[in-house]
């Protein structure tokens, strides 16, 4: 087995929209890699699936899955904790010196790609969270409701304020954050430090697959299939069970998450069921819509269209080409 001086060199990423594929091609991989000689283990990049108990709502890899091929990076936090892009990066590092270490090989798969950013350059160093003045943000959200939360960013920061949805309360609230904290903007901060001048820029090499499909519709109706089988798998309950937990609450950036958001504004009945749905399919969506505006931004990648029957055919082979060079 061949080691680079970096556990990253030449890494291998799966990425993608949500509900594109990424999981069942990189257990079809894992399968294919192991005819070849070559055992992978997965780091997962995905910010939800960090948290224990949030299983059905984030279509975390089944029991079964976990056993036949080990993932690292998902059940690491309660709820109730914080996991930030700037710990995964460190985190990966240390996941993947490990994997390498006994002579197996890491694949990163996922589709947050703040934290593929924050692995690639680094993020910029923005002021440490607070419990205390983000407590006091989620209250005076409360109180006057996020559309004033809003009009608040977008007089003490235009430009963030610009290029964020008014329904982004986790980060409209972290720019107020910034704001309360040190008195300036996020944006000047972002202006100070701008990265690199793609969204992939790195020191290292690797081979980055984008599942990206072509037909927007296609990845609507996988959306929608994958929703109503969570619902039928006991969605609901899982977030009930999750709240029964006094340390856990809406404003968590765990329950932030599409999905878990609306479901505490249905259980709260704030929404009927129908319109449930809707918000959640509608965030599922606008989530998918964000992933891959990020992932164009990204001039390394090799596209393959996940709604191509042979899809997965035709990514081994350039997967296992790429691992091979590790033998």
């Amino acid at each position: 087995m061949v080691f680079s001086k970096s556990p990253l060199e030449n890494i291998l990423a799966i990425v993608g929209p949500t509900a594109s594929g990424k999981s069942t091609l990189s257990m079809a991989l894992a399968k294919a890699a192991q005819v070849v000689g070559i055992n992978i283990e997965i780091i997962s990049m995905d910010s939800a699936l960090v948290y224990a108990g949030m299983d059905i709502g984030t279509a975390k890899p089944n029991p079964q899955e976990l056993l036949t091929v080990p993932h690292h990076g998902i059940n690491i936090r309660y709820a109730y904790e914080t996991y930030s892009a700037a710990q995964f990066a460190k985190d990966v590092r240390e996941w993947a010196s490990e994997i390498r270490s006994r002579g197996n090989i890491p694949i990163i798969v996922g589709g947050t790609m703040l934290y593929w950013r924050s692995l690639m350059q680094g993020l910029t160093d923005l002021p440490a969270s607070t419990p205390e003045v983000r407590a006091q943000i989620a209250h005076e959200a409360s109180l006057q409701g996020w559309d004033l939360m809003y009009a608040k960013l977008q007089a003490v920061d235009p430009q963030t304020a610009s290029r964020l949805p008014p329904g982004d309360t986790q980060r409209i609230s972290r720019a107020l954050e910034v704001h309360a904290l040190t008195g300036n903007s996020m944006s000047s901060y972002l202006n100070a430090q701008p990265y690199g001048a793609s969204r992939d820029d790195s020191s290292f090499n690797h081979l980055l697959i984008s599942l990206e499909p072509q037909d927007r519709q296609w990845l609507h109706r996988r959306i929608e299939e994958r929703f109503m089988n969570m619902l039928n798998q006991g969605f609901i309950d899982e977030v009930k069970t999750l709240l029964k937990n006094p340390l856990i609450h809406a404003e968590l950036p765990a329950m932030r998450a599409v999905g878990y958001r609306q479901a505490i504004t249905y259980l709260e009945d704030n929404l009927n069921y129908d319109e449930f749905i809707q918000a959640g399919l509608a965030a599922s969506r606008q989530l998918g819509k964000r992933q891959l505006t990020w992932l164009r931004a990204m001039p390394s990648r090799v596209v393959i269209d996940p709604s191509d029957r042979d899809f997965i055919a035709k990514a081994i082979p350039i997967c296992l080409d790429h691992l091979q060079q590790f033998k």
